[in-house]
């Protein structure tokens, strides 16, 4: 029988559809969710077809023209650290999905997590696990991990 732990990490490895840079499943980033939205209204929203565009090899959705146009007006000031895959996941040195729900702005960039318990383990040492993302993000994001598998 499996530890415990090990049960976690291999929720973590289910397959991912996303590019390198940005955590996508069908093409279509972060669950078809409105990234402007967490700034502007500070909520989850749904995006809508008829308000997309492509961006980094994905296509993002907007639940009105005018978000849209704010994204594409400075797309990395509104698109989540690491591409939208899990934070914490990347402070451990691998990518996992995240689930639109489990989100903190902190100092005006966006970070998504895995699931709220994932997000409350993150939240305990949020400068600590930024730190450790962005030093693991590089290398992720070069080697294409997107399986939540160690890179």
């Amino acid at each position: 029988m499996l530890p415990r732990r090990c049960l976690f990490g291999l929720a973590l490895l289910a397959p991912v559809a996303a590019s390198a840079r940005i955590f996508a499943e069908r093409g279509v980033a972060l669950r078809g969710t409105d990234v402007v939205a967490y700034f502007t209204e500070h909520r989850a929203m749904r995006g809508r077809d008829e308000f997309s565009t492509e961006w980094g090899g994905a296509r993002w959705l907007f639940a009105s023209g005018e978000h849209r146009a704010r994204f594409l007006a400075d797309p990395a000031a509104h698109a989540p650290a690491y591409g939208g895959f899990c934070a914490w996941a990347v402070s451990q040195g691998y990518t996992a999905r995240t689930d639109p729900a489990a989100w903190r702005i902190v100092e005006r960039r966006l970070y998504l997590n895995y699931d709220q318990a994932i997000k409350r383990r993150w939240e305990r040492d949020i400068p600590g696990h930024i730190a450790s993302a962005d030093a693991n993000w590089p290398r992720l994001r070069l080697a294409g991990s997107t399986n939540g598998a160690p890179a």
